[in-house]
């Protein structure tokens, strides 16, 4: 099973893997939404049963907590535990200072909030999710569904004062119906190619009526772990400033794969 695994995936494992190395017995977790976030949730079980850790999550999605449960880890809700050691997660994009683009997976509102009650936050992705500058992939924007359409030409006027390169906004759709959050929001994609500002741009963008949140992470991360292809991992602490490689070695988790779709 792991020598089916494509390049990017066994990056993405590799990654995961790495990172539940920072996980420390009785702690209180945040777990990430999406691919590279499944790999870690199943590493952290992994660890849990072979050493018999004691730790509590608070999932981001309602897929992640179903996933976690499924694999025996305990899922409580944010407001039972308040705050948190270490959140976990992946990331759509990342530059050198770790400010980050999240919310391919709808899932930015509660991934903001759980990762901002934590002490730190640790991001795990392939080495393509590195970039020299944000904005390449789109930048999601949850918005109430409540005059989405207004709050959508808002954005669109208001990009035309911030340093980006486009200025396309489009609906999030699932089988043409627009899709919703866990929380009962729309997802607008902004196609901008390049974000100049974006501290700027999350500011200004949480300032329109209708705006929830959008998905630029700024000053949140602390920790990012890549992933290659061929299992070296590359670990960079922002606070630190150290650099740390080594390698995983994917057959010694072979088990954790048997179920994976």
């Amino acid at each position: 099973m792991v020598a089916a695994l494509s390049p990017i995936d066994q990056a993405k494992f590799v990654a995961a893997r790495r990172s539940v190395d920072f996980v420390e017995d009785g702690m209180k977790l945040g777990l990430g939404t999406g691919s590279t976030a499944a790999w870690m949730v199943r590493c952290l079980a992994e660890r849990v049963r072979d050493e018999g850790l004691q730790v509590t999550c608070v999932a981001t999605s309602a897929r992640t907590a179903d996933l976690a449960q499924g694999v025996g880890l305990k899922v409580v809700g944010i407001d039972e535990v308040r705050w948190l050691d270490l959140t976990i997660d992946g990331a759509d994009e990342f530059d050198a200072n770790l400010n980050l683009i999240k919310g391919g997976g709808a899932a930015l509102l509660q991934e903001k909030i759980v990762a901002t009650a934590s002490d730190r936050m640790i991001v795990i992705a392939d080495a393509a999710k590195e970039v020299a500058q944000l904005g390449a992939y789109p930048l999601p924007v949850e918005v109430i569904p409540f005059g989405w359409q207004t709050t959508k030409a808002l954005i669109e006027e208001t990009l035309f004062s911030l340093d980006v390169m486009s200025r396309e906004v489009a609906l999030r759709l699932v089988k043409e119906a627009p899709l919703i959050t866990d929380e009962g929001h729309y997802i607008l994609d902004l196609s901008l190619k390049r974000i100049g500002n974006p501290r700027q741009l999350a500011l200004v963008l949480n300032q329109i009526p209708g705006v929830v949140e959008n998905g630029l992470f700024i000053d949140i991360c602390d920790v990012v772990v890549i992933g290659h292809g061929d299992g070296r991992v590359t670990v960079r602490d922002i606070n630190s400033g150290k650099v740390e490689t080594g390698s995983v070695d994917v057959t010694e988790s072979r088990n954790i794969f048997a179920d994976l779709d």
